[in-house]
């Protein structure tokens, strides 16, 4: 058996029970409310309600980059002890953490020349990322080698879908997402954006649709279109407080794929939900291969 230890973040956000039951390595990302900064807990403490209420009342939370000597001292004593890492990253097109996160390689590969860091891009992050996270979990608990588990995760990233819609789009504009104009005539015209994961791990605005019942039709339809084996996987409904739309949504999902197995409802994390805003609604599975 490979000796090496699987690592991820916390951007992904998984379930902070998962990885305590099974002691995953996660590196934790950063993000500021009100001038001070937190790590992301996965929901340990709670609260996740409260804060996307404070931004409903004006709070703007803003997330950072982890610096590179941030990676090394998550790096470091793993490689010390003679274990190589698989590191499962969230998409590149999203941050340049992951360009941080090779520097800190390249770096520390220096003092350990005969250890092993790989470092995989998901092309994914919060529970798309997740879905990944977890089977690659179980291979490598299995003692599958680091090279069967990373080919295994470059090879279904594309299968992880994510496809939701916002409530308002001054968060998006907040995070440069959309401009001043389109945020403020989006509004005017309650245009609600459909937005998903890219093929090249961007995110997009597959569409725009008018009003809020009907945007929560068409991620219903998007998902009975892409979503495969529904019977056989746990699809995740994923809300920032938004609990009665999130209900809603896996109604309409159930109507329209009623072999559909277990759905578990989940808080969007914080460092996600900064950028999306309270009101956000998603849909995540795995299916077929993204086409954007």
């Amino acid at each position: 058996m490979d000796s090496y230890v699987f690592m991820t973040d916390s951007d992904s956000d998984i379930s902070y029970r998962f990885v305590d039951e099974n002691d995953v390595e996660m590196i934790y990302m950063p993000y500021v409310v009100d001038g001070q900064e937190y790590l992301d807990d996965l929901g340990r403490a709670g609260g996740q309600k409260e804060y996307f209420q404070k931004m409903r009342g004006g709070t703007a939370p803003k997330t950072s980059l982890l610096p590179v000597s941030a990676y090394l001292e998550y790096f470091e004593p793993h490689l010390k002890a003679g274990k190589d890492i698989l590191f499962l990253a969230f998409s590149s097109k999203m941050s340049a953490t992951q360009e941080n996160a090779r520097a800190a390689r390249e770096e520390i590969l220096k003092t350990y020349p005969d250890r092993r860091i790989e470092i995989v891009d998901t092309l994914a992050i919060s529970r798309p990322m997740a879905l990944l996270i977890e089977k690659a979990y179980a291979m490598y608990a299995d003692g599958k080698p680091m090279d069967e588990v990373k080919q295994w995760v470059l090879d279904n990233r594309l299968r992880s879908h994510a496809w939701f819609t916002v409530d308002d789009l001054v968060y998006l504009k907040r995070g440069g997402r959309i401009g001043a104009v389109a945020a403020t005539m989006g509004s005017l015209m309650d245009l609600k954006p459909i937005l998903t994961l890219c093929r090249d791990g961007s995110m997009t605005a597959e569409n725009k649709i008018r009003g809020r019942k009907s945007a929560l039709r068409y991620l219903a339809d998007k998902t009975a279109e892409m979503i495969e084996d529904p019977a056989g996987q746990e699809l995740v409904i994923m809300h920032a407080d938004a609990e009665d739309d999130a209900q809603r949504l896996e109604e309409l999902i159930r109507e329209r794929v009623p072999n559909l197995g277990s759905v578990k409802h989940v808080f969007i994390g914080p460092v996600i939900g900064a950028h999306a805003g309270p009101g956000t609604v998603a849909s995540v599975f795995m299916g077929k291969e993204r086409t954007l």
